[in-house]
């Protein structure tokens, strides 16, 4: 690990963040030249004034460097440096990359990525999309990448685990401090996987100016970045704009128009957003190849509505005519022209058969 201690060294330099590390690196090539170079050099570099070029010509690795070196070997994680040929090739090309990652796990170099993120309190429609959208951009051959937070993201990276495709989270804590706790068995089931990664000590707990720091992590690290469900004020649209501002694509799920948690991604939308119905609008957007075990037929579009074929008639009907988004009674009594009887009959044999939820006020969606 001695490798590692320059970088650290560097790291621990005060004045010395994360734009002006990397313009060091690109003209000095690393930071153990970087720390030999002389004061008079250093401050030839845009951001470094004298006081800073003294102050990185002084400094010496310290306990801090070690202790954290000694945690590392303790742990199943590794740190991937920017030169490295582990780093993620898409984010070195950032203003502003974290010089080191911190990874537990395996980083996938072979495949292109998509960033995945969105409301961490989704409607069941929400949900249900982040599922389907990692799942079948898994399937494709895509690694999805997320933050790890409730709702959204977590829907997102279990749809491409349950492909059995590699995820990437990116978290806002370090990786000895899993956040949300609630994701802890989801943490270790992504390792397994693909890796989960952050730019923090390990032991950095998830405040509150770590997210946006994280979520141009995510959006760095993809290609494109896609809001399944966001609300006007909702981090996810921070990624969005950290997308658009890294050159990437920026893409938006549609929602209800009655929806306040689908208000953001529609702005994104009327901003010139790609809009995305299914994984197949980010590959064309993206003119990516489609993988070799890529299921569904080309050019085709997957079917949302995919029923089961042992329903009889009148059940398939009811179902088909259900949405992701909770319908009252009698509005399904009118589209289906049948009695209310017969529907709700028919809507309580579906919800049994775990087709169907109901919802508080005689409202129904699909499960």
């Amino acid at each position: 690990m001695d490798h590692l201690i320059p970088w650290l060294t560097l790291k621990g330099v005060p004045g010395v963040g994360n734009l002006l590390f990397k313009r060091l690196v690109d003209r000095f090539t690393s930071p153990a030249r970087i720390l030999a170079t002389s004061p008079g050099e250093l401050v030839a570099v845009d951001g470094v004034t004298d006081r800073l070029a003294r102050t990185i010509g002084a400094r010496q690795p310290d306990d801090d460097v070690f202790r954290k070196l000694d945690r590392l070997a303790q742990t199943p994680f590794e740190i991937v440096v920017l030169t490295g040929t582990d780093y993620p090739h898409l984010l070195r090309e950032i203003p502003d990359p974290p010089p080191i990652l911190y990874v537990y796990g395996r980083l996938t170099h072979s495949a292109p990525h998509i960033a995945v993120v969105g409301s961490r309190h989704p409607t069941a429609y929400g949900k249900a999309t982040a599922h389907r959208l990692g799942a079948d951009l898994a399937t494709m051959g895509i690694v999805v990448v997320s933050g790890m937070a409730l709702g959204i993201d977590t829907a997102a990276h279990e749809g491409s685990l349950h492909a059995g495709g590699p995820t990437t989270a990116v978290l806002g804590s370090g990786l000895d401090w899993i956040y949300p706790p609630e994701n802890q068995r989801l943490f270790h089931r992504i390792a397994e996987a693909g890796a989960v990664v952050s730019e923090f000590d390990l032991d950095a707990e998830p405040d509150r100016y770590h997210f946006p720091m994280r979520n141009r992590v995510i959006s760095g690290m993809s290609l494109g970045t896609v809001v399944v469900e966001a609300t006007r004020r909702s981090g996810s649209l921070i990624t969005a704009r950290l997308a658009a501002d890294q050159n990437r694509e920026v893409f938006a799920v549609p929602g209800s128009v009655q929806s306040f948690k689908s208000a953001g991604t529609h702005q994104l939308i009327r901003e010139g957003a790609c809009l995305v119905t299914d994984a197949r609008d980010i590959i064309a957007e993206l003119t990516l190849p489609l993988c070799p075990g890529d299921r569904t037929e080309a050019g085709s579009k997957t079917n949302p509505v995919a029923l089961p074929q042992d329903l009889a008639p009148d059940e398939a009907m009811v179902l088909a005519a259900l949405e992701p988004y909770a319908q009252h009674i009698d509005d399904l009594v009118r589209i289906l022209d049948m009695d209310p009887g017969s529907v709700s009959a028919l809507l309580l044999k579906l919800e049994l058969l775990g087709l169907v939820r109901q919802e508080s006020g005689a409202r129904f969606s699909r499960k």
